[in-house]
């Protein structure tokens, strides 16, 4: 299990006081949440921390920020999100607990509040852990996309940015905005031309941000394909396997469309000569497979990824 410094929080016992209060007569759900804290932004959003009074726990609170309030298009992406990741009910998924409308009529939904680091923050002090403890967070992550595969949903923003490992060795699978749900016919949602996969919640670190989510897309992402499906997201899977063996991403630039045209068009190096340390050869043999060009050529499923990345490497190969 990885293990890190926690940061400082508030006092995580539980009183007789806080469980054994009573409710109001009368519940006013337009005063059921306070304390509002912004912890991050996004281009459309905003998540808070705040307390929900009625059951005495802190939690995390998304809406959309005042701009985009009145946007349709938006609202429907908020809509759709908090509907998912409250229909995903699996261990590496973040709870949701409500959806609503707050005192102006905007859109909010809660979901658990967890506090920890992102596989970002990890690799980029990736000689602190050894290989073994990586491989468990993105094995979890190959669990939390089979589950969703099986339901009818694409995540399509696959990067260690939204892969959460909490202090008791929880890990989550976060940020479902993008997510690609179809219709009982089979049909992709009319919304989808609207909706701008480089744009879509990427704004919180400007520039940057885009091109660290440009890294993990597959080509038919990228080339905005109409038939993309869950193979799309082995792909990204593959690429966070990539980094985690190899310290680098797939393909690597400074510019946008130069990556761009790499992820099309280019072979990325065998992670096996890129890494500054041994790699099991079924690991870099695997990531290999999940960054072909062709969809048809990778793993045919999340459960095949994970059953190979499960085989004892360890002793296997070096």
């Amino acid at each position: 299990m990885l293990e890190f410094p926690q940061p400082a929080k508030e006092d995580p016992r539980i009183f007789i006081e806080d469980t054994d209060a009573s409710l109001p007569e009368k519940l006013n759900p337009n005063t059921r949440y306070a304390f509002f804290s912004t912890i991050a932004t996004g281009g459309k959003s905003l998540i808070k921390s705040c307390k929900d009074l009625h059951l005495g726990r802190t939690i995390a609170y998304k809406t959309l920020r005042p701009e985009f309030v009145d946007d349709p298009i938006e609202n429907n992406r908020l809509l759709r999100e908090a509907r998912i990741s409250s229909m995903l009910q699996h261990p590496n998924t973040v709870p949701t607990y409500e959806l609503g409308r707050d005192n102006r009529g905007s859109y909010y939904f809660t979901m658990k509040l967890v506090h920890g680091y992102t596989l970002r923050e990890i690799l980029n002090y990736r000689e602190r852990y050894d290989l073994g403890q990586l491989m468990d967070v993105v094995i979890q992550i190959g669990l939390a996309l089979g589950y969703a595969h099986s339901h009818g949903v694409l995540h399509r923003d696959i990067k260690p940015d939204n892969i959460l490992i909490g202090p008791f060795g929880e890990v989550l699978l976060l940020d479902w905005g993008l997510a690609k749900v179809w219709s009982k016919e089979g049909e992709a949602d009319l919304s989808e031309a609207e909706i701008d996969e480089f744009d879509a919640e990427q704004g919180m670190t400007g520039q940057g941000k885009l091109q660290g989510t440009v890294m993990y897309m597959s080509p038919e992402q990228i080339k905005r394909d109409p038939s993309i499906g869950y193979s799309s997201d082995i792909y990204s899977l593959g690429a966070v396997l990539y980094e985690v063996l190899s310290g680098q991403t797939p393909f690597t630039g400074d510019k946008i469309q130069a990556l761009l045209l790499q992820i099309e068009n280019d072979v990325p190096a065998d992670p096996r000569e890129v890494a500054g340390f041994a790699i099991p050869n079924v690991l870099a043999t695997l990531a290999m497979s999940c960054l072909q060009k062709d969809p048809q050529t990778r793993p045919s499923s999340a459960e095949e990824v994970v059953r190979i990345m499960r085989e004892n490497w360890r002793i296997s190969e070096s």
